[in-house]
Parts: structure tokens; C-alpha cells; sequence
């Protein structure tokens, strides 16, 4: 049959992976997508100054909607989407909202849209279940709130398939989830149409997430989707330049701007403890060991499992860069990756960077001795080596501690 059909029951899996670290796309990003798949969306445009958002809504005509573009809930309530009653009214809205923090996100972005008569709220999603292996398709009658929050206190009202990637995703499918869910008899030629082009679009995106929360009904019945919320797999931007081009340089984050622009894998923490692995098993181990030590992870930073010295001093330049960070870990096994080249790069980052901070290396695998006695030569002082992982972490975790 292609799928399975679930209403109530515990929440999938997916839900709690829904915010996985791919390509996060903007709203504006996402509803273009949305357009070029066939999904009916608001007229709309993008704009960066009061200016501009005055001429996007000259465009469109009549009441528009302003809001702001962060990849952040809690919007609404933190006044970053205000209806605008004409042109002049969006530019000054528009100059209110251009600039504001949202959870500490700087707007620098508006989407200009045309208002909205909203009649029922939907949800809509296709996800990907990682505990079963297929994508997830979820609808449900009770949109515009947290799907987190509608598993949890009325499950019976998401509906969910798991589709069979072979046979893909049928009309019929569209239809049961559409009766499973109680869309309004009105509304569901509409659903069932927007559901099957979010598939689509899911596999031909390579996608870990497409979203519509709300997928609105108009006074006169139209079925559009309000907001968008798309992220693409990481690994699979080779297959999709024009997604990849999409990729937003102006985080706030320093430290992941940097890495952004070094091409290295880092996620930022809130802890004193830096880590520098190779590969994301090693990585993932390494934050468990320095909580287990009673440490703090500063950051996720994978160095890659075939690392070189330039490699190296990369990865080092974003970690280092952090004025919270107190001591660095480096925990590296030597399989692709060698161990005296880790310790070449580690060298010439320290030379170039001249970091003071505590440095804990841990060496095991392709010649590790002969790493280890490059950093016992070599190393200034702020450098120790240590035998194993936990001994390494335990030694970060003191040095941050000491420093602090």
C-alpha cells in the first residue's frame, strides 16, 4: 500500500529530530521554493531596507503582511510580523522591525505579503523518520501551534504516514490522511494537492524537512501555505546548487561565520570546554566524556577524517576564536587521519595564532608516537598530552576550571 496510516500514539521519532543541523532555509526562501513546486503562496517579495519594502508593497496592493526573517520561533510575540494597512504603512513598518533582536537574532530581512483572510489553520510536513528509515508525512487540523505541542496534548489529531520510498506517495494516501486529520470537506481537493507536491518536493530537494504551519482556508476556500519552514540535507547540496547558493553569510554568530567560510563542521555550544575531533562519532563521544568530567562543551567541531595540517589550523582558528572558551581538547584517532600530522597543524595554528589557553591533546592510531613526540619537542608549554580520552577530558575539564 505504500505507507502506513497512525493518528494518536506516542510522537514519532522525527518530531524530535525535526531541528536537525542542515541547510535551514528563511521563510522568503522556503515560499519560493514552495511556488516553483506548484504550492499556492501569498504574492510576496523580499526586502532589506524601508524603501524597498514600500515598493513591494505598492506591487502587491492593499493590506500586506511584514515579516521579519529569522530562523527563529516566537515572531509573532516579539512583534516581528505586523499587517500594514498600505504602502507607507509597511516602510514604517518595516522600519520598525528591520534591526530588532529577536531571541538573538538581528532582522535583516522583511517578507512582503499580501494579508491573508484566514478561515481554518492547518498542519503539514514531510519529515524524515530515522528510527523506521522512511520519510514521514503529518497532517493535522490544528495548525498555527507547536506540532510538539499537538503529539503531546491531542495526539488524535495528527495523522501520520510513513511512506514506502519505492512506491511512493499516492493520492489515496493524500485522501485518508486528509480523513484521519478532519480537514473540512471543503478543503480537501486543496490538501490533497499540496501534499503530494511537499512530497515531491521533499524528494526532489533532497530535504529533511518541509513544513506549512499554518497551510491556511481563505473566506473563499483557497488553500495556501502561510509559512514555510525547509531544511535541506547538508550532504546532498552537491546535487542541488541552486539550494546551496541559498546559504545565509550573515550569522551572528562569529564563530560560525568563520567556520562557514573555512568549509569546516562546527556548531557552537554554551560551555568553556573546546573540543576538536575527527569525525562526528568522536566528536559526539568527546562531548559525553567532558559532561561525564563535569565540563561544559564549548562547541561540536569535526576536523574531518582525513585531516591535514591546513585542516587543522582551521578548525583551531574557529575554536580558538571563542573568547569563552577556557581550554581546548583535541581528541583525535588516527585511522585515515595521521597523528604527526594533527600534531604539524596543531603546531603551526599555535604559532599563528599564538593561543595561551590550556591544550589537551589526546593522540591513538596511525603514528601516534610520532605525534606525541613532535608535541613533547615541540609544544610550548600550554600543551599536554594525555593517554586516553577520559584522562584527556578529565584534564580539559580541571584546566577550564582553573583558568576560569
Amino acid at each position: 500500500m505504500g505507507g502506513n496510516i497512525t493518528a494518536g500514539g506516542a510522537p514519532p521519532q522525527s518530531l524530535s529530530i525535526r531541528k536537525g543541523h542542515g541547510l535551514d532555509l528563511y521563510e522568503y526562501q522556503g515560499k519560493q521554493l514552495f511556488a516553483r513546486q506548484g504550492i499556492p503562496v501569498p504574492d510576496g517579495d523580499v526586502a532589506e531596507t524601508p524603501e524597498q519594502a514600500r515598493a513591494a508593497a505598492e506591487k502587491i496592493g492593499g493590506k500586506v503582511a511584514v515579516k521579519a526573517q529569522v530562523q527563529v520561533g516566537g515572531r509573532g510575540k516579539a512583534g516581528g510580523i505586523k499587517v500594514a494597512d498600505d504602502a507607507a504603512d509597511a516602510e514604517a513598518k518595516a522600519r520598525e522591525i528591520l534591526g530588532m533582536d529577536i531571541k538573538g537574532h538581528t532582522v535583516h530581512r522583511v517578507w512582503i505579503e499580501a494579508a491573508s483572510d484566514i478561515a481554518k489553520e492547518y498542519y503539514a510536513s514531510v519529515t524524515f523518520d530515522r528510527g523506521v528509515k522512511k520519510p514521514l508525512v503529518m497532517l493535522s487540523a490544528m495548525g498555527g501551534v507547536d506540532i510538539e505541542d499537538v503529539a503531546e496534548n491531542n495526539p488524535d489529531a495528527l495523522a501520520r504516514l510513513h511512506v514506502d520510498p519505492l512506491s511512493g506517495f499516492q493520492p489515496h494516501h493524500a485522501r485518508r490522511l486528509a480523513f484521519e486529520a478532519n480537514i473540512d470537506p471543503g478543503a480537501i481537493k486543496g490538501v490533497v494537492d499540496i501534499l503530494g507536491r511537499l512530497y515531491e518536493g521533499f524528494i526532489a530537494s533532497d530535504a529533511m524537512l518541509m513544513e506549512i504551519n499554518p497551510l491556511i482556508v481563505t473566506g473563499d476556500g483557497d488553500v495556501l501555505a502561510l509559512d514555510a519552514k525547509v531544511t535541506i540535507d547538508n550532504n546532498a547540496l552537491y546535487r542541488q546548487p541552486d539550494i546551496a547558493g541559498l546559504q545565509d553569510t550573515t550569522t551572528e554568530d562569529p564563530q560560525e561565520r568563520m567556520a562557514q567560510e573555512r568549509g569546516v563542521t562546527y556548531v557552537k555550544l554554551d560551555g568553556d570546554v573546546a573540543i576538536l575531533g575527527n569525525g562526528a562519532g568522536l566528536v559526539m563521544s568527546t562531548l559525553d566524556v567532558v559532561a561525564l568530567a563535569g565540563g561544559r562543551p564549548a562547541n561540536f567541531l569535526d576536523a574531518g577524517g582525513g585531516s591535514q595540517a591546513d585542516e587543522v589550523v582551521a578548525a583551531l582558528e574557529v575554536t580558538l576564536s571563542d573568547p569563552k572558551v577556557k581550554s581546548l581538547l583535541v581528541n583525535i584517532f588516527g585511522g585515515i587521519t595521521r597523528c604527526d600530522e594533527v600534531a604539524k597543524g596543531l603546531l603551526t595554528a599555535l604559532e599563528t595564532l599564538g593561543a595561551t589557553l590550556p591544550i589537551v591533546v589526546r593522540l591513538d592510531g596511525t603514528n601516534e608516537d610520532e605525534g606525541r613526540k613532535i608535541i613533547a619537542e615541540q609544544a610550548p608549554d600550554n600543551v599536554v598530552v594525555e593517554q586516553t580520552m577520559l584522562s584527556a577530558a578529565q584534564r580539559a575539564v580541571d584546566l577550564a576550571k582553573e583558568a576560569a
